[in-house]
């Protein structure tokens, strides 16, 4: 059977951070929670769908794999998903706050005790996501290849250890909140009690704020630095599309989850060929003789020069292919071919001696086109009416 798309089955685009991913597998899991659906087998096999999922969008690495190989990317590390229910509460015990260990899952949805909420929000603010363009070669889409890049972005700083407190100093819970990151408000109205709750803005619902800031970084955790990040390009790629490197975008504030690095594809134009899918073409120029006797040329492809036959009487226009001269297939087999479009060049200038030679020709049939038309013609009539 086949798999569904992991991002449509939590219900998130590919560019959903790693707190989206979690939050919708949360609603998820408790939607389709066993103990919610009690004897539903299709509930029961959604749960370890979603489950399946979040496993793998989850992992910065499978992730990344997933993104560029589909599901083949993360089947080849031996993930097979998962047969057992159990396996999953031990798997994400932070999701089901300890499930089978006294806690239980609904604890973790609907608030659990303030220690449970102060801990899920003691790491800081995620980082941004980068974007780079790349230009690339024909060539070096044809194959792929293995690029450096230099990139300019927030990382966490060494001196704190990207937590922002002075060393020795530490954290503190916020006073505004009491350490749960958020702020209640209680209003009262003929239908009874609402309560309205919003992230607490002196410490950006973290729940906590450093004592005494590090003087590197200015609490941030962060500093600004230049990375150098290697990707590896697959073959086949077009303009517009982009690789993800999961974790390699800013570093998020007091060890908050790093953002992700997109590298967007573009095109160089090529000294000699235009791409048409995964093929190339190339125009090879010849003059008349060598159209009418034929010749054996020489062109270049994406891997140096080739010789290339072209017959005898080939017209202008004609378009001659070179098998698997392309661009290999994206993530696929095979490759496409170069394919050589023949101009035949007619000479602007011409000598006393050419032009005489040209009217010798110019009376033969083979080089007259009208005397040529003017006999097939003849021919044509005769055979109908005779």
């Amino acid at each position: 059977m086949t798999k569904r798309d992991y991002y449509e089955i939590l219900g998130v685009n590919k560019n959903a951070s790693g707190d989206e991913i979690k939050s919708s597998y949360r609603k998820l899991a408790m939607q389709y929670h066993p103990d919610r659906n009690p004897g539903n087998k299709e509930s029961e096999e959604k749960f370890k769908e979603c489950a399946e999922a979040y496993e793998v969008l989850s992992d910065t690495q499978k992730r990344q794999r997933y993104d560029q190989f589909g599901h083949k990317g993360v089947d080849s590390t031996g993930f097979q998903g998962f047969d057992n229910i159990n396996d999953i509460f031990s798997h994400f015990s932070d999701i089901f706050g300890g499930f089978g260990g006294g806690g239980s899952i609904f604890d973790d949805f609907f608030g659990g005790s303030s220690s449970s909420r102060r801990g899920s929000r003691s790491r800081g603010m995620q980082g941004s996501d980068l974007k780079v363009n790349l230009k690339l070669t024909l060539e070096e889409i044809a194959d792929g290849i293995e690029k450096t890049l230099k990139v300019k972005k927030y990382k966490h700083c060494e001196t704190c250890g990207g937590s922002g407190a002075k060393a020795g100093s530490g954290y503190a819970a916020c006073t505004y909140c009491n350490g749960t990151g958020e702020i209640r408000q209680a209003t009262r109205s003929i239908f009874g009690q609402f309560i309205n709750v919003t992230q607490c803005t002196h410490c950006n619902g973290e729940g906590r704020v450093v004592k005494e800031r590090c003087p590197d970084c200015s609490g941030e955790g962060r500093v600004k630095a230049e990375a150098t990040i290697k990707v590896n390009i697959p073959a086949g790629v077009v303009e517009g599309n982009y690789i993800p490197l999961r974790g390699q975008g800013n570093a998020g504030i007091r060890g908050g989850e790093n953002g992700d690095l997109l590298v967007f594809i573009e095109e160089a134009l090529h000294k000699y060929f235009t791409r048409l899918n995964d093929d190339i073409i190339y125009e090879l120029e010849i003059g008349f003789p060598d159209a009418v006797m034929g010749v054996e040329a020489v062109v270049p492809t994406l891997k140096g020069k080739a010789k290339l036959k072209v017959e005898p009487g080939t017209q202008a226009g004609s378009v001659l292919r070179m098998k698997d001269k392309g661009i290999k297939h994206l993530n696929g087999y095979g490759r496409g071919d170069q394919l050589v479009k023949v101009n035949i060049i007619t000479p602007k200038k011409t000598t006393a001696k050419e032009k005489e030679l040209l009217k010798e020709l110019s009376k033969s049939e083979n080089f007259n086109p009208k005397k040529s038309k003017d006999k097939d013609d003849k021919t044509f009539f005769k055979s109908v009416f005779s």
